[in-house]
């Protein structure tokens, strides 16, 4: 994987990157492409409480790999993590909107307190950049379509109360500690290594699972609710012209992370069926709370100032999970 490099001819033999939830989905692409292209130290911060350790087994014995076990919530900790860095990829959070109605406390707990841990420690140890994982769902009961940065809704559960606080948070600290702070938000990203068990898995590795075991897929509501399936390449690609971009005025903002194409889930269901080769009919159920009912981005801001563009769409991605 990462055939394309995204940091042009720039040397990232250098460059010493924390990533936090390196054990996760999206922190462990991440640690891959950095390991490829040979960055000088690639510290994982991971408390594996959301991560797998065999996502990273194939790294942390790499000369220029360390993990850090340890938890986010705790300051020190943060601290710790940020000593020497030049750069950090914020990726540690829980996610779910589902979890977050179940468990508010704990969601609000890591992802407020804990990104505001990393912001303080990211001011304290002088690091040159924070980008951090901004969220699709701060959109909440907008019904704009595309998605455009500069105009939100309310939200709709208290994982979107979160992710909302964070840009609120790395917007404040830029203005008054003169941080460099970029948010992406990211839309409905799947790819190699989402882990598809768990009350909380996303609907592509479920959907895949499915498939593979011969079962029909759980479908929420009518399945007519439509997503910006986002492969996780194209995400790695959105962290690295981020965290390298010179454009003084792409630094301090938002953008949004996806494809810019819409899918529904009765066609995303379709798609797979047809690249595995078989026909099994979803079950419906009813819909879940939180939920939004239409999902698509405008890259344009992302274009213009990150030079972002997709570079594998929702057909492609599925096709690399599944053949």
């Amino acid at each position: 994987m990462y055939e394309n490099k995204y940091h042009g001819n720039i040397d990232l033999s250098k460059l010493n990157i924390l990533v936090t939830g390196g054990g996760g989905f999206i922190g462990s692409n991440l640690v891959e492409y950095l390991v490829k292209y040979n960055v000088r130290k690639v510290r994982i911060l991971d408390n594996f409480s959301n991560g797998y350790r065999s996502n990273i087994e194939e790294f942390v014995s790499l000369p220029n790999v360390e993990l850090q076990e340890g938890d986010i919530r705790d300051l020190q900790t943060c601290q710790n993590a940020c000593i020497g860095m030049d750069y950090v990829l914020h990726q540690a959070a829980l996610g779910s909107v589902p979890r977050s109605i179940a468990d508010p406390i704990t969601t609000n707990e890591v992802n407020i307190n804990g990104f505001l841990n990393m912001l303080v420690a990211v001011r304290d140890h002088k690091v040159k950049r924070f980008i951090y994982a901004a969220s699709s769902s701060t959109y909440g009961d907008s019904k704009e379509l595309p998605k455009v940065e500069e105009r939100i809704g309310k939200p709709l559960s208290p994982y979107a109360v979160t992710k909302y606080i964070n840009e609120l948070y790395a917007d404040v600290f830029a203005k008054t500690y003169h941080l460099e702070t970029i948010g992406l938000r990211y839309f409905n990203v799947f790819g190699p290594r989402q882990s598809p068990n768990g009350a909380y898995a996303a609907v592509i590795p479920l959907f895949i699972k499915a498939v593979k075991e011969g079962k029909p897929a759980y479908i929420n509501g009518d399945g007519e609710q439509t997503r910006d399936f986002t492969f996780v390449e194209n995400v790695v690609q959105a962290n690295i012209k981020a965290m390298l971009v010179e454009n003084e005025g792409a630094v301090n903002q938002v953008y949004n992370v996806a494809c810019g194409e819409r899918v529904s889930l009765n066609q995303l269901w379709e798609n797979i069926n047809s690249i595995s080769g078989t026909k099994i009919d979803p079950v419906y159920r009813q819909a879940r709370d939180g939920d939004i009912k239409d999902s698509l981005a405008a890259i344009d801001k992302a274009n213009t100032y990150l030079k972002y563009s997709p570079t594998v769409k929702v057909k492609e991605g599925l096709r690399k999970l599944i053949i």
